[in-house]
């Protein structure tokens, strides 16, 4: 998640609110976050519950999921994979 001061928000408001239209970003003051930006659709998904994605912690994630990300771990410690994907 990209962060901007709440400076950068008064300075480079188009910046900001472009970042913020792809993804959330974080304000902060005094170097600590204070608030979140994000586009209204983006705000919707999470009120409503509407958006599929999910987090997990590792020993809760799905054994697919688990298999797959184990596998990915291993490629990328054997060094594969960082620039043979498009």
């Amino acid at each position: 998640m990209r962060q901007f001061t709440t400076g950068d928000l008064n300075k480079q408001v188009g910046d900001v609110t472009d970042a913020a239209s792809r993804e959330p970003v974080v304000l902060t003051r005094h170097n600590k976050p204070r608030f979140v930006l994000m586009s209204y659709e983006h705000y919707e998904r999470m009120r409503n519950g509407s958006d599929p994605r999910r987090a997990h912690a590792v020993a809760e994630m799905p054994d697919e999921h688990a298999e797959l990300f184990d596998e990915t771990i291993e490629r990328l410690a054997r060094g594969e994979g960082y620039d043979d994907e498009p």
